[in-house]
């Protein structure tokens, strides 16, 4: 068998990303070598500023460059809407539709007791800190339509019945069992404007 320790030490690390194998860590091994060294000079330097540079917004959870992000820190949202996510990368999703003016509230995952994750687990402290000093008129619960997300958005609901808030689910315009990141721009704005009252 072939022995490469520079080539196997970089395949290996890739291959330790989320949704990368053996091959495909080969290929992106493989593509790396063939690009400029200020290429991957640039490459490596963008990865260690992301690690070094980017934080969580301390108001809604999600990525920023600074203590509050460009959402939460702007003026024109409204702010009496809040979109309740999973993870940060749902609101890059959500945004990219252009279409929701509201703001955000990452739950930091979901509810998933096989992996030993429960409510307490969850960012759900500020939410209902958030509705009971009566910012909110409307949270929509933009959790993944899978198993976990499903019971994820029910506990929401069931937490936030006796406030004077309405709740709102994501439409199907995102499948069962489909997920947010591999949505079009299309299904999550046909998914955020038939979001439909939970009861």
């Amino acid at each position: 068998m072939l022995k490469v320790r520079s080539f196997d030490k970089c395949v290996f690390e890739l291959s330790k990303l989320p949704g990368i194998g053996k091959k495909t860590a080969q290929r992106l091994a493989m593509y790396i070598m063939k690009m400029s060294e200020s290429e991957v000079k640039e490459l490596s330097e963008s990865l260690v500023n992301l690690k070094k540079n980017i934080k969580y917004c301390r108001e809604c959870g999600g990525l920023s460059d600074s203590d509050i992000c460009s959402i939460c820190s702007d003026e024109s949202r409204d702010r009496e809407v809040v979109c309740v996510v999973e993870e940060p990368k749902d609101i890059f999703i959500i945004e990219a539709s252009g279409r929701f003016k509201g703001v955000y509230h990452v739950l930091g995952g979901k509810i998933a007791p096989l992996d030993g994750i429960g409510p307490d687990e969850l960012n759900l402290k500020r939410l209902v800190n958030l509705v009971a000093e009566g910012k909110v008129n409307e949270v929509i619960i933009a959790t993944n339509p899978d198993v976990e997300g499903e019971t994820t958005a029910t506990y929401i609901y069931k937490l936030l019945k006796d406030f004077d808030v309405k709740t709102t689910r994501i439409a199907s315009g995102v499948p069962t069992g489909g997920l947010l990141e591999f949505s079009d721009d299309l299904t999550i704005l046909k998914a955020i404007e038939n979001r439909r009252q939970m009861q």
